[in-house]
């Protein structure tokens, strides 16, 4: 599948792990109930066997105050000790490293299209469709979805291989607002199609 790739956002410890900073909001339970970094382990092991690029996204918080902004509820909760460069919690969950041929492009927004070179990097691989799993459905997720289907590309959204803060967040993400931005799918059918 040249024309594929596979997009991993902020799926951080902080974002879903047990001990995570945002644990408490529920996130990591979700992540539990999702089962998310299994299945969004089984995207990568099909997308790898297939030679599908992947390219993996993470938030950052630099410790300088105000330079996240808060101009938004969404970046005001991203306080100074969370997602802190070089930190356990920036960093992806163990299940999920990268392989030294994987792309990890880091970011301060909540889109991937907003402070990467991602659409420049995709575009080289003339990829036209983008294959999105990772963490939170309702927010970077969301964010970086529209944004890809703005930029031209065709987009999967994997629904159990992504997670929020809770199945409410996750069901207003993918049940209504990304209904006719993006196809929604799963990870049994993903794997499928990646593996041809």
């Amino acid at each position: 599948m040249p024309s594929t790739a596979v997009l991993v956002i902020d799926m951080q410890n902080d974002t879903v792990h047990p001990d995570g900073a945002y644990a408490a909001t529920g996130a990591a339970a979700h992540a539990t109930e999702q089962d998310v970094v299994a299945n969004t382990l089984a995207v990568l092991e099909a997308a790898r066997a297939s030679e599908v690029p992947v390219f993996y996204s993470r938030i950052l918080v630099y410790p300088v105050p105000g330079l996240s902004g808060d101009n938004a509820p969404i970046f005001q909760m991203l306080a100074p000790d969370t997602f802190t460069v070089g930190s356990w919690g920036a960093a992806v969950v163990d299940d999920l490293t990268p392989r030294e041929d994987e792309m990890v492009l880091d970011r301060t927004r909540m889109s991937v299209f907003n402070g990467t070179g991602i659409d420049t990097m995709l575009r080289n691989l003339d990829v036209t469709t983008l294959v999105v799993v990772g963490a939170w459905t309702n927010m970077a997720v969301e964010h970086t979805v529209r944004d890809a289907a703005d930029h031209g590309y065709q987009v999967t959204v994997v629904a159990d291989a992504t997670s929020s803060l809770s199945p409410q967040w996750q069901d207003a993400a993918l049940g209504y607002a990304l209904t006719n931005i993006a196809t929604i799918t799963d990870t049994v059918t993903t794997t499928a199609t990646l593996r041809g």
